[in-house]
């Protein structure tokens, strides 16, 4: 049950992760992109800290270096993501930032069939950027390979953090820190505006569907399932941004992204029905941090 619930947690964190993206596009306006992220994730701090009740004392040096090296990813993460965005259509944003978890699951593949489902991936990344990228800002497309980068440390810190701490303890502690590093420059970029009931309320709603949720369901699915598994199927992002952006922001879909987006999917279910559950199986049991059960997040 917990192999099989892996991939169901992976799905469950894109399609919250890409909608709250899109949610927090309506924002810039008000807040800012720093204003949004500060927000976010300060509403998305407190309400893990609430739930999880995480212990501070205890930890060692390797710790506590892992939640901050943690931190930074996310602080980073957020903020180029967000810069992309408000310059480049979501589905782009997400098809050039989706590169980074490629890049580590060609990486870290260690069978022909894994780079097989990576390269499949990969080539509808490649022929949903092709919907113009000459066309595009510059910086947001810089922005969003930024994001790229960070994104692939995202992924091992996220392991790692899972490993050295209970439950979403140490989830909660990196998204504490995250915050604290944010709070300055969204303060100083959208003011009093944080306060607003209206951006206050809409924040809150970004702050579930693209913190609290998907990065819970992340760090319980690499507690499941092997690294490659789950950053290929990460790469079905740019599908859901896409739909993301097409519902909610009015940004149409090409053909040509359809039929990328039809190789993305693919792609994902290969690396599903491909994963070995005995392989699954004898890499969580080697992990050092007990696997909790479901109802335990």
């Amino acid at each position: 049950m917990r192999t099989r619930s892996g991939p169901a947690l992976v799905l469950a964190s894109v399609v919250s992760l890409q909608f709250g993206g899109a949610v927090a596009a309506r924002l810039f306006p008000a807040a800012g992109v720093h204003g949004v992220v500060a927000l976010r994730l300060t509403i998305a701090a407190l309400i893990l800290l609430a739930v999880c009740r995480p212990r501070v004392r205890g930890y060692d040096s390797g710790d506590w270096l892992s939640i901050g090296a943690f931190g930074v990813a996310l602080a980073g993460l957020n903020t180029l993501f967000y810069h992309a965005i408000d310059r480049i259509p979501m589905g782009t944003a997400v098809t050039l930032e989706v590169l980074g978890p490629l890049t580590l699951s060609v990486i870290t593949a260690r069978s022909r069939q894994g780079w097989l489902w990576a390269g499949l991936a990969l080539a509808g990344v490649a022929l949903l950027g092709r919907s113009g990228l000459g066309r595009l800002d510059v910086a947001g497309v810089v922005f969003a390979l930024g994001a790229a980068v960070m994104w692939a440390a995202y992924i091992v810190l996220s392991a790692r953090v899972g490993h050295r701490f209970h439950k979403a303890d140490g989830l909660a502690l990196a998204v504490a820190a995250t915050a604290v590093i944010m709070l300055p420059s969204g303060i100083a970029e959208a003011g009093t505006t944080l306060l607003d009931p209206r951006v206050v309320a809409i924040g809150a709603v970004v702050a579930v569907l693209a913190s609290v949720l998907p990065y819970t369901c992340e760090m319980l699915a690499l507690r499941r399932m092997p690294t490659t598994t789950f950053a290929v199927l990460m790469s079905l992002g740019p599908a859901v941004a896409a739909l993301a952006g097409f519902l909610l922001l009015g940004q149409d879909l090409a053909v040509l992204e359809c039929l990328a987006i039809a190789l993305v999917v693919a792609a994902g279910m290969g690396a599903v029905r491909g994963a070995s559950p005995a392989r699954t199986r004898s890499r969580t049991a080697a992990r050092r941090t007990p696997v909790p059960a479901a109802q335990d997040a």
